[in-house]
């Protein structure tokens, strides 16, 4: 673009673009025109043509030095935005950081809550202490009632156990009997036998 180029241009000849090196070179010729000039009339012309040249100089300088003074408080304004800016950061981050442990806190507590609930609803579905009391009371007694029939039983048995044996032992004795009955019986017989069989002869 030719506005471009001639913006470069421009920049490349004066430097930062005020003119400044320009102006020097111009108050430079002026003042060896004005230590040359021959009449009067022509020192006086030069000599006005350094003062608006000095006057144009001290004029960029103090716009330079002002656009500086600027600068630099855009600097200091920089500084403490940044300043404000990590300040606002590192803030952020303990609020996150804050912000994390009372997510973990609430989980923690859902999580009990959860829990409480569960065993709550399990608690529910069975009788409370009283009623398990009375029902062990109760289990007790049954149990205490059983005991005793066990024992009654079990000299039942004990009894009958020992008439068994009483009859065993009688049954024993009368087959004992019966066989020393049989024996003699037959010795008898055998006797009888015997004495017949002698008569005979």
């Amino acid at each position: 673009f030719p506005a471009d180029e001639v913006i470069r241009k421009r920049l490349l000849i004066d430097g930062d673009g005020a003119g400044d090196d320009r102006r020097i070179n111009l108050l430079v010729k002026s003042f060896i025109k004005w230590c040359n000039s021959g009449s009067q009339e022509e020192g006086y012309s030069q000599y006005q043509r350094m003062l608006s040249t000095l006057s144009q100089c001290e004029f960029s300088m103090g716009k330079t030095l002002l656009v500086y003074d600027m600068n630099l408080r855009e600097m200091e304004n920089y500084e403490k935005i940044y300043k404000d800016i990590e300040n606002s950061i590192a803030a952020a981050h303990e609020k996150i950081s804050e912000c994390k442990k009372q997510i973990l806190q609430a989980k923690r507590i859902r999580k009990n809550r959860q829990e409480y609930d569960a065993l709550a609803k399990v608690i529910q579905h069975h009788p409370d202490r009283h009623e398990t009391l009375k029902q062990l009371e109760a289990l007790g007694k049954e149990l205490q009632h059983l005991s005793h029939i066990k024992e009654n039983v079990e000299d039942k048995l004990e009894l009958r156990r020992k008439q068994f044996h009483v009859l065993l032992s009688t049954i024993h004795e009368l087959q004992q009997t019966l066989e020393n009955d049989e024996k003699l019986s037959e010795a008898e017989e055998s006797q009888e036998t015997q004495m017949e069989t002698e008569t005979k002869q």
